[in-house]
């Protein structure tokens, strides 16, 4: 019997003693250079090494929730996970106030390629109604009217780098991808089936929004991530996968 208690006693000493992790959402379209998942596993890329970096200097353990893109912002709703990363403002609906945003952290440059390069420049606006290569759930402000209207029809993959090479496939004439994830494409194709870029879509800060709970060191997040890129650390890490260092948009209204 005293054994059995001795055993109890050790469990809920350990239990007690080691921290709550923090937990992260990922995303199950997101493709490398931001993370590689590996049997629904992440194992690297920015994010995770910004996330894993970001855990350890705020001393607690990283636990990392893979999620489809349409079920994120429900798990942030029902406090499923306490971080969520590479986001914009712009691509959430309602956000409670639950959340607070850092700093922003890096730029996602959205640009439209193809497998020509045009003879003319590219207005997006002006496209004739045709399919493009999109991410299901994915949100393109620049794009979204163009949809809406019928000018323009989404053809969506699971991912970036799926929709790539659907277009290299030939599904279509024109796809949109970040440009991190279209040059990393392009580096494993021979150079004359490499993917053109014809037009940028967007530039927009992404950051990371923290959840408002007394169990989540909130401010010690926010300061970590403020700290990070004010010490060039994210931009290590861009440069590190991409050769590109960081950028900020600009933005008047901020």
């Amino acid at each position: 019997m005293r054994v059995v208690l001795g055993a109890l006693w050790m469990i809920t000493t350990a239990s007690l003693a080691a921290p709550a992790p923090l937990r992260f959402s990922v995303s199950d379209s997101w493709a490398m250079p931001m993370m590689h998942l590996q049997d629904g596993r992440p194992t690297q890329g920015i994010l995770y090494d910004l996330m894993l970096s970001l855990a350890t200097q705020v001393g607690l353990p990283a636990e990392f929730h893979v999620l489809a893109r349409a079920r994120i912002s429900a798990a942030m709703e029902h406090g499923d996970i306490d971080v969520r990363c590479y986001v914009a403002q712009a691509w959430v609906d309602n956000l409670s106030g639950d959340y607070t945003w850092s700093v922003p952290l890096l730029v996602q440059r959205n640009l439209l390629v193809s497998t020509h390069v045009p003879v003319q420049a590219i207005q997006v606006t002006t496209l004739a109604p045709q399919s493009i290569g999109t991410v299901l759930n994915y949100r393109y402000a620049t794009l979204d009217p163009l949809f809406a209207s019928g000018q323009l029809t989404r053809d969506d993959a699971r991912s970036e780098e799926q929709v790539l090479q659907k277009l290299v496939a030939g599904r279509f004439k024109y796809a949109v991808t970040n440009e991190w994830t279209l040059d990393r494409f392009n580096h494993h194709l021979p150079p004359g089936r490499r993917l053109h870029k014809v037009a940028v879509i967007e530039e927009q800060n992404l950051g990371c929004t923290v959840r408002n709970d007394p169990n989540v060191p909130v401010q010690r997040i926010l300061r970590t991530l403020l700290r990070m890129k004010m010490s060039g650390e994210i931009d290590d890490l861009i440069q590190l996968y991409t050769g590109e260092a960081s950028r900020v948009v600009e933005q008047a209204d901020q």
